[in-house]
């Protein structure tokens, strides 16, 4: 029997007020899937997964304390009050801790189609998997596909708090994607293509993601080594939304109330290059990030982040706003049960007018980056370095892969000279288009 999740959440903040906290939120959730994994035009394994858990966060004062379960008995969510309070009077106390004021709370709801497909058989993933993995076999030069897989899921979350506020949501996820191998001379390379969306019909055909997965691998045999050198970069769509992250990590609230990030000082100055637009739209009708209000409750509505180059606010939870004097502009990260961090919804880069195609041509030659391992930032000062591999170009056009190259640089002086392309592609939560830096730092051999 399924439980249903608005009572059992009110009962938890009345018992938790009963027992002495002075504020509370809660969250309760439930989830289901199915995964599907094939290899070698056979069905590997069968993956079914049914989950259902419960947090709650307490008040006592400034201090606070959260614990999270599974036991729904009556005896398992008296012993997560009791705890749960009992942790609060003896944790330290907090002068920034606090959950939303109830005139700061969201009050009209949105329908943003996120519950995704019907039921879905594992039949039917299998086939999806298979066809995938045809695909990518019949691309010359694929040796075999390492990995291929589909699934489903759906997942039910309640909110609520001591402040009022409560809240309901459905939502579903399709995914498909697979790894190919591929081997010319004795030497192997991989490459990818993965999928995600709320509706499968919203994402490209198994055969299709299959294909393009085989041809960048088979595209990648024969890789070569560059010396050391200064060129242009252009980040592949499928990567520069790293740079995005980097952005996100440096004008989160939290880093910049702990004073660690390279653009603490930065807000309302310019950051980007005039012409650039970042924008935050929670409300996008099937989008991955799409949310109707914040991970606190409050009102959330489309931003942009960079507005003509300048840097327009840091993304503040209700803890960071407090501490850095400011007013919490709906970017908490899901948090009731929890302590709020700070997250995004649906991001991107608005694009330019210039395709790659002619990005390539304009800068002459340089370096296209189509994987990437381990990126690392000092998120002081925006030191910036990668391992990346892809394709050098010359006269505009691709000459040969590359592998076992370290781009380095600093991300302010980046960031105010990355010039975005026309290729954005709507396919995650983040999404931008491809990018062009030039000048960067190239150590090879």
């Amino acid at each position: 029997m399924k439980i249903d999740g608005g009572p059992l959440l009110a009962r938890l903040i009345e018992d938790s007020l009963k027992a002495g906290a002075t504020a509370a939120d809660a969250r309760f959730s439930r989830s289901e899937g199915i995964g599907v994994a094939v290899r070698g035009g056979k069905l590997e394994s069968v993956e079914r997964d049914e989950s259902a858990g419960v947090a709650l966060r307490c008040f006592v004062g400034q201090r606070q304390a959260h614990v999270s379960g599974q036991d729904l008995s009556d005896d398992g969510l008296n012993d997560l009050v009791e705890r749960c309070v009992a942790m609060a009077r003896l944790a330290p106390e907090d002068r920034f801790a606090g959950i939303a004021a109830p005139e700061e709370l969201a009050t009209e709801g949105v329908d943003l189609d996120l519950v995704g497909d019907p039921a879905t058989t594992a039949e039917a993933l299998e086939a999806e998997a298979l066809e995938a993995e045809a695909a990518a076999l019949a691309v010359d030069g694929v040796k075999q596909v390492a990995s291929c897989g589909a699934g489903v899921s759906l997942s039910e979350r309640w909110v609520a708090a001591s402040n009022g506020f409560a809240a309901h949501r459905v939502s579903g996820s399709s995914s498909l994607g697979l790894a190919a191998i591929g081997e010319r001379d004795g030497k192997m390379e991989r490459d990818y293509e993965s999928r995600q969306s709320r509706y499968r019909e919203d994402r490209p055909a198994p055969a299709e993601i299959g294909r393009v997965a085989g041809e960048r691998t088979v595209a990648r045999l024969g890789a070569r080594r560059l010396a050391t050198q200064k060129a242009a970069v252009i980040y592949d769509r499928r990567l520069a939304t790293s740079l995005l992250s980097a952005l996100i990590g440096a004008i989160s609230g939290p880093a910049v109330a702990r004073g660690v990030s390279f653009l603490k000082d930065r807000r309302g100055e310019m950051v980007f290059a005039p012409g650039i637009h970042v924008i935050d739209d929670p409300f996008r009708p099937r989008g991955l990030g799409s949310r109707a209000h914040d991970g606190e409750g409050r009102a959330v509505s489309m931003t942009r982040i960079i507005e003509d180059g300048r840097l327009t606010d840091f993304l503040l939870n209700g803890p960071a706003a407090r501490q850095l004097g400011l007013t919490p502009n709906g970017f908490a990260s899901t948090s009731f049960g929890d302590p709020p961090g700070v997250t995004t919804s649906n991001l991107h880069i608005e694009p330019g007018d210039t395709t790659p195609a002619e990005a390539m041509k304009a800068v002459g030659r340089g370096l296209l980056v189509t994987d990437m391992f381990g990126p690392s930032i000092n998120p002081n000062t925006g030191d910036y370095s990668v391992g990346v591999a892809g394709f050098w170009f010359e006269a505009g056009e691709i000459a040969y892969p590359v592998s076992e190259v370290t781009i380095a640089g600093e991300l302010p002086a980046m960031f105010a000279r990355l010039r975005p392309l026309s290729d954005l592609e709507f396919r995650g939560a983040t999404n931008a288009p491809s990018i062009l830096i030039e000048d960067m730092s190239l150590a090879g051999t």
